[in-house]
């Protein structure tokens, strides 16, 4: 037997916008289906057109730049992914890949637009979503100008774990596997560098760290560090 879905959706999320009959009629309409860890929902370049709504679990979104691929972004519950196609009819702008198992419902091109069409305030929900979306991507690219890598990464790391992160006895622990190349790549800096300041962050006990996992043990103190680099000399000596 399949476990209920979440009782809320994410934050900020698509259907965290929606009032609980229009989610329902939404997923009513499209079909669900599952995906096992690394297996890709979307790829980048397919001319499908096709919008699927996130209804359990955490997705990667990846772009390939000359040949390394990107991370750009994570999708949890709420979620929607492929809208950008369903509504342009142009190619995926990137690939979604399952973190762990993940639950999806797929909606046809017309049943999404039909819904819009029947629901403005909706529509209006989407782009608010997609707008919140454009905003992190371009205060991530600001940030490569203006900001060291320590504090790109402890910013990412806060947004991440305020979006991903589950409560468990250590603290905050990311419910995402990511890997150094990952986060390198996420803020434009090396993997050399991301392994320092991850190494640093742990010795001042303000994470903890596993294979692909991340706690963290003090935000305050994370999200502290992530506003200036005063507090990174203080912390690094």
């Amino acid at each position: 037997m399949e476990p209920p879905l979440p009782p809320r959706w994410a934050p900020g999320s698509f259907l965290a916008r929606l009032s609980p009959e229009q989610v329902a009629e939404l997923l009513q309409t499209g079909v669900r289906h599952h995906f096992e860890p690394g297996r890709p929902l979307l790829w980048e370049g397919d001319p499908s057109t096709h919008v699927e709504i996130l209804v359990r679990g955490f997705v990667k979104i990846t772009i390939l730049v000359d040949g390394i691929e990107v991370l750009v972004g994570i999708r949890v519950s709420g979620d929607l992914i492929g809208e950008m196609a369903g509504l342009s009819q142009k190619p995926r702008s990137a690939t979604a890949t399952a973190c762990g198992r993940v639950t999806s419902v797929v909606l046809t091109q017309a049943n999404f637009h039909r819904f819009l069409h029947r629901y403005p305030e909706a529509a209006l929900s989407m782009a608010a979503a997609v707008g919140e979306r454009l905003r992190w991507a371009t205060e991530r690219q600001t940030e490569f100008a203006a900001f060291p890598a320590e504090i790109r990464l402890a910013r990412v790391l806060v947004d991440i774990a305020w979006s991903c992160g589950q409560p468990t006895e250590e603290g905050l622990t990311i419910a995402v596997a990511l890997s150094q190349p990952e986060l390198a790549t996420m803020i434009g800096a090396s993997e050399a560098t991301v392994q320092k300041v991850l190494r640093e962050l742990r010795e001042n006990g303000i994470i903890r760290t596993g294979y692909r996992r991340i706690t963290v043990v003090d935000l305050p103190a994370l999200r502290s560090l992530g506003e200036g680099s005063d507090q990174w000399r203080t912390l690094t000596g």
